[in-house]
């Protein structure tokens, strides 16, 4: 057919409303000196799953701000998400293992720092301060001793005396340090903040209800026994954290971070053997103790307490095990929290170390800790092909003081002081070469940064309302009692017109986060009155 006999018939098809033009262009040869052919897929199911699942991840990945990717990883759950609970101050007994496993985390045996805390020298310090310090122990005991009714509770068991000396100790040491180390000065800390952080963990065994699924279907049957992710969400209890501008300088070198160099537990078994709880519809949140868009955006130094290591009666239950627990949960979910307000998450790893420093105390015993996480890349296959470890060095628990008995502090004990110093001395650095948000654009990192208030607005309010985790106002499905023994156990209800999803064979659950009616305008707010036109507020999902 010739172009002109083309174009009639076009515009007599279309109501001479639409053309329809057919240009050769002759730059565009249909054949080439070199054949090329498309990529020989491998169409088995695992294979096709990961391509599905990377495509997804790719996608996060170019979401332009730190709001809108948090929305994307929400984006396939309405109601959220089912999540195994990882919380600071509940330790059940022989969690170690698991803490490694979902953290991917390598325990130094030898307690002692890394190396680069040698050679930071603080002995003058440590003897100009040490009177102060005692001066503080002397005034939280005793003000701590008049508040206190149960003369049982010794004094050293009370968390309020732990978070006031701390804060006092905290206090005195960053108004002393300030002059002569400029970064004190500009360091952000916080009270309590609220640390919270989400991320998939792999390499564990399918649970049952998922083995009788894949048994259910012929193309998933031979891959019943595979590995699959727990969604995993921490919640921090610090007494207070410091902030820098920069991060701390590297403690390991990228050659020591590999499988060959550090040994890791496998922990294949589902968390809820050794006590871990699940939560239901809790959505994926990330929270470092500030929102996005602050100028401080990486750890320094955390103090947290030990009280949980304990049993009813006050005696001191796998002391070791549950301090190195606590260590690495806090370190790895205050750490994977700062790398999501970077542009970083669990699908989309970190490109450089992030370190932070941990001390656990209950004011009279110390102990203190160094982690540096190099992955946050542990999901699915990653569990076992990625090579990357965290690394955690902790030291031996160690007494700030025996007791305090007329009006004196006894057998003070001034290492405990040095290393405390030493951990607000290191100073931050800036990494040179290393663009510290490459998954962010350049022109927009945060909602803030749109030009559009609209967009910027509705961002922001959609971000805080999936971080606070409220309920939604429509409550999730349920089936009632009634409807499980009429309907699914025996049946004899089948007069009744179908109607619930269970009957309609609909899951509820998938429903995704889009999947809603927007906001609605009234028409007297309306910028344009006709009938259909603007009834519903713009949404900008990414």
């Amino acid at each position: 057919m010739s172009l002109t006999r083309f174009n009639k018939v076009c515009r007599r098809l279309n109501g001479a409303r639409y053309f329809a033009i057919a240009v050769h262009n002759p730059e565009q040869d249909e054949y080439t000196s070199k054949p090329h052919y498309p990529p020989i897929e491998d169409l088995s199911f695992r294979e096709k799953l990961k391509r599905k699942k990377a495509k997804l991840h790719d996608e996060i990945r170019n979401v332009k701000t730190v709001e809108e990717k948090q929305i994307k990883l929400n984006m396939r759950r309405y109601y959220g998400f089912k999540c195994y609970m990882v919380n600071e101050g509940y330790c059940p007994y022989n969690n170690l293992p698991l803490a490694q496993h979902i953290t991917r985390t390598h325990l130094k045996a030898e307690k002692k720092l890394p190396q680069l805390y040698d050679n930071i020298d603080v002995s003058s310090l440590a003897t100009q301060l040490k009177n102060d310090v005692e001066e503080i122990i002397l005034i939280e005991t005793e003000g701590y001793r008049k508040k206190i009714k149960d003369k049982i509770l010794g004094i050293e068991d009370g968390e309020d005396f732990t978070s006031a000396l701390t804060k006092s100790i905290n206090r005195m040491i960053m108004s002393n340090l300030a002059k002569q180390y400029p970064h004190i000065l500009d360091t952000q800390f916080d009270f309590e903040p609220r640390i919270e952080s989400t991320w998939y963990a792999g390499g564990m065994n399918p649970p049952d209800n998922i083995k009788r699924y894949r048994e259910g279907r012929d193309w998933t049957k031979e891959y019943k026994d595979d590995p699959t992710d727990r969604l995993m969400a921490f919640i921090g209890l610090p007494i207070l954290t410091l902030r820098s501008q920069l991060p701390l300088p590297t403690v390991a070198a990228d050659s020591d971070v590999d499988g060959i160099n550090m040994e890791l537990p496998e922990w294949q078994y589902d968390p809820r053997v050794v006590g871990t709880k699940t939560e239901q519809n809790r959505r994926i949140v990330n929270v470092p103790g500030y929102f996005p868009g602050d100028t401080h955006r990486f750890s320094q130094l955390s103090y947290h307490k030990r009280h949980h290591a304990r049993n009813t009666f006050g005696e001191v239950i796998d002391e070791e095990c549950s301090l190195s627990r606590q260590a690495i949960v806090t370190s790895f979910g205050w750490l994977q929290a700062q790398a999501n307000m970077l542009g970083f998450n669990s699908f989309n790893d970190i490109t450089y170390p992030m370190i932070t420093q941990t001390v656990i105390t209950d004011g009279k015993n110390w102990s203190f800790f160094v982690y540096q996480m190099n992955t946050i890349l542990f999901h699915t296959h990653f569990a076992k092909e990625n090579p990357k470890r965290n690394i955690c060095w902790g030291t031996d628990e160690m007494k700030l003081y025996e007791g305090v008995s007329g009006g004196k502090v006894l057998g003070f004990n001034e290492e405990v002081l040095k290393t405390l110093l030493k951990f607000y001395v290191n100073e931050p650095r800036e990494r040179l070469g290393v663009n510290l948000t490459p998954f962010l654009s350049n022109e927009e990192k945060v909602a803030a940064d749109y030009t559009d208030d609209d967009k910027s607005n509705w961002l922001e309010r959609e971000y805080k309302f999936l971080t606070s985790n409220r309920p939604r106002y429509q409550l999730p499905y349920e089936i009632y009692a009634w409807e499980k023994i009429y309907k699914i156990d025996h049946q004899s209800r089948f007069m009744d017109k179908r109607l619930r999803p269970f009957e309609l064979f609909q899951n509820p659950y998938d429903r995704r986060l889009d999947d809603r009616l927007p906001e609605y305008i009234p028409r007297k707010l309306r910028p344009d009155v006709k009938r259909w036109v603007g009834r519903y507020k713009k949404e900008y999902f990414p």
